[in-house]
């Protein structure tokens, strides 16, 4: 089985280093580009009928949406012919999420020292927040799902639980990797590649 994962596209809350989560940022206009670009490189990949041979999937947020249409755009496919998973949602990050690392080290030091000795499993305070971990349930159940070959835009975090779920790599390694938002991730047949 063949995935294409994507990140969507950067937003200026991405540029400023903004803990995002599940908060509906628009992209920005480099987060358009990178969108389009990606569908271009895509469109190399995938064949003459990606309609008929894949299926495109989003997570539910604007980012990712306005990213699956601009790719579906630059491949010459409709754009809004795809679906959505609410599972494909970012990692909520809770009371976090709009603020950026030095300035929740200058309000709350002892969380962001506890977040990095184990950023896998550190959960932030609020009601929705989840680790790492806590998405990899989400993430799993959905990859337990794909029966097709798919084409998926969604969030960094998804994609780092996808490198510990698929065992390229163990979940503090992949708790700190970069996630680019100009290149395509290939999974096949479990192993994990960028393009």
């Amino acid at each position: 089985m063949t995935i294409y994962m994507i990140r969507h596209g950067q937003t200026d809350w991405n540029a400023q280093i903004r803990l995002q989560g599940q908060k509906d940022i628009p992209l920005n206009d480099t987060g358009r580009t990178q969108a389009s670009g990606n569908g271009r490189a895509l469109a190399r990949l995938v064949g003459d009928d990606p309609d008929r041979d894949f299926d495109f999937v989003s997570s539910p947020l604007h980012r990712t949406r306005e990213t699956m249409e601009l790719l579906r755009g630059a491949m010459g496919l409709a754009p809004a012919r795809y679906r959505i998973d609410e599972r494909l949602k970012e990692v909520s990050f809770g009371d976090w999420e709009g603020y950026t690392l030095a300035e929740l080290q200058m309000e709350m030091p002892e969380r962001v020292a506890e977040r990095e000795l184990s950023k896998w499993d550190f959960i932030p305070p609020g009601a929705d927040a989840e680790s790492y971990e806590i998405l990899s349930w989400r993430i799993g159940a959905w990859l337990a799902d794909v029966n097709r070959p798919t084409v998926c835009v969604s969030h960094g975090g998804v994609i780092r639980t996808l490198f510990k779920l698929l065992g390229a790599m163990d979940a503090e390694e992949a708790a700190l990797g970069a996630i680019p938002q100009d290149r395509i991730l290939k999974i096949e047949d479990r192993t994990i590649g960028w393009l």
